[in-house]
């Protein structure tokens, strides 16, 4: 076997990393239990020529393994090698021969998609397991191009065709661009300037059906333009995949139809596009889940937290933290795709968010944990509403599409503050997903007493307590009588005991209201002359508004 990459020292990726970031792409799990496999210590190329000597927790590239038989053993020998996964050409040999060798040698099977390339694998399991990846002083390449830098492979690819190229995503948005784009026409050029593919070209496009043809075929289309001032030169593009998966694709401007070797370039170059934006895609992911650890270790407190603020650079500062989530919508309870919808958009919220907070401040810190995105915006005690103008900000500039929710802590005078903060931070958030209101953002300070109230209703739903005493026999003869008893006391609290202004909030006659309200005392056994008694029931009222809370 000959090695592809040892992962670096100490790795901290595992197989359920692996899946998580490049199962909807690469690969597929055929049979093991990714969560019992640990971290990865190495990838590995299998060679049947070679002396099988493997790293600790391998997981090998199993290229030219085909037949059942060829599986099993090869299960065999790297379950007692201590091998973590073996990774096939899809589709696996569907046999339970090979099930039973995975499960006897607690090596997980994996397949790789039909069309995606084991070199195309072998970069995005090295970006995934190198943690020295974030922040290399070591130049990557791939196709001897710097790794990622899309516009250098635009450049490269002109050249190949002698053309002017763009590579776009899947919405028609530019990612990159080569030079000689004056030699295009004007639909090109605003194309370029504005990042974008205009609307009107898109619609052209579509109604040409050149879009159709591009995504279900690997054939580069031609494209003849409308022949119009502004759209005039042809157009030649290539769909850019990976496996199964469209990334976007390869445009270029071109006077007369290529020819077979230039075509073959073409070809060549979707494969290497696809490999940057792979690559570049994993190592943003490598880098957010890493500075997402960091923050939720800082988050958490404890004794690694000065280890978390110094690799962040707070080691020095206090501050605040911000915590922002999108709720998910109600149509995503019961949906699948709405609810992986919404983790993708929630996802680019928390990404917006870390942009806003580093614009403003370039130390602050930001990571999405579960569903919620926290911001460490390093200010002085003394400037915390900037943290909530910070957040207001944000707020109006993303709209209420995603209806996202601010929560703010208290300030902390140093790192060590930091958790209580978050402490804060969350508290104040609940209390807004609670309310259901027009209110997006809140401080804890300004929604205290709020939360004090949902840590009792906490409390009470714990201890199994209900809804006793006056309150309850109350709650009992509404249920019985449909008399709105429980409607006219909280009317009556709300408004300080003034009765005409709680008899015009239920839409009755003062006399009416007069009536219940001495039925609401007959009813309850209560003395709502007494401030004990009036705060007792006014506090069950507020925990009986609450969604979680029961009521006896």
């Amino acid at each position: 076997m000959t090695r592809a990459s040892d992962g670096g020292p100490g790795p901290r990726a595992g197989l359920g990393r692996v899946l998580e970031d490049l199962g909807t792409t690469l690969l597929d799990l055929v049979c093991g239990d990714p969560a019992g496999a640990g971290a990865i210590g190495g990838v590995v190329i299998h060679d049947p020529l070679d002396e099988p000597v493997l790293p600790r927790r391998a997981l090998v590239l199993g290229i030219g393994v085909r037949t059942a038989d060829d599986t099993v053993r090869l299960l065999t020998e790297l379950g007692a090698a201590g091998a973590v996964a073996l990774v096939v050409r899809a589709p696996a040999p569907a046999d339970p021969a090979v099930t039973a060798a995975a499960e006897r040698s607690g090596v997980a099977l994996l397949a790789l998609t039909r069309g995606a390339s084991w070199a195309q694998l072998a970069a995005m399991l090295r970006s995934l397991l190198a943690e020295d990846d974030v922040g290399d002083v070591g130049p990557q390449t791939l196709g001897g191009i710097p790794s990622g830098d899309l516009f250098a492979v635009a450049n490269a690819v002109a050249a190949l065709l002698d053309a002017p190229v763009t590579i776009e995503d899947r919405s028609s948005r530019v990612l990159a661009f080569s030079g000689r784009q004056d030699e295009a026409d004007p639909s090109r050029v605003e194309t370029v300037l504005g990042r974008q593919v205009p609307e009107r070209f898109t619609r052209f496009l579509e109604d040409q059906g050149v879009f159709r043809a591009l995504y279900r075929g690997d054939q580069p289309v031609h494209v003849e333009p409308p022949a119009t001032e502004e759209f005039h030169i042809p157009r030649v593009a290539i769909a850019v995949r990976a496996g199964d998966e469209l990334l976007g694709s390869i445009w270029a401007a071109v006077r007369t139809p290529l020819n077979a070797q230039r075509t073959e370039a073409l070809h060549d170059a979707a494969k290497l596009v696809a490999l940057h934006l792979l690559r570049q895609r994993a190592g943003a992911d490598v880098e957010r889940r890493l500075r997402a650890d960091l923050v939720a270790t800082v988050l958490e407190g404890g004794p690694r937290a000065t280890e978390a603020l110094a690799r962040l650079g707070l080691a020095d500062h206090g501050g605040v933290v911000l915590a922002l989530t999108a709720p998910d919508p109600p149509e995503a309870a019961g949906s699948t795709a709405v609810h992986a919808r919404h983790a993708a958009e929630r996802q680019r919220l928390a990404d917006a968010f870390a942009m806003h907070l580093s614009a403003v401040h370039p130390r602050a810190a930001t990571g999405l944990i579960g569903d919620v995105a926290y911001g460490i915006l390093p200010v002085p005690c003394d400037a915390e509403e900037r943290a909530v103008r910070v957040g207001s900000d944000f707020l109006s500039r993303v709209g209420d599409r995603l209806r996202p929710l601010i929560g703010i802590g208290a300030c902390a005078e140093d790192g060590g503050g930091l958790a209580r903060s978050r402490e804060g931070a969350d508290r104040a958030l609940r209390v807004l997903r609670a309310g259901g209101g027009p209110r997006r953002l809140a401080r804890i300070a300004d929604v205290h007493i709020e939360a004090l109230l949902l840590d009792l209703a906490d409390l009470a739903a714990e201890r199994g307590d209900r809804a006793d005493g006056p309150l309850a026999r109350l709650l009992a003869y509404d249920r019985g009588h449909d008399a709105h008893l429980v409607d006219t006391l909280r009317a009556w609290l709300n408004a300080f005991g003034d009765i005409p202004a709680a008899a015009a909030a239920m839409y009755v006659h003062q006399n009416t209201f007069r009536y219940r309200l001495r039925r609401v005392a007959e009813v309850a056994r209560a003395d709502l002359t007494d401030p004990e008694s009036r705060f007792a029931l006014m506090l069950q009222l507020r925990l009986l508004q609450r969604p979680d809370t029961a009521a006896g």
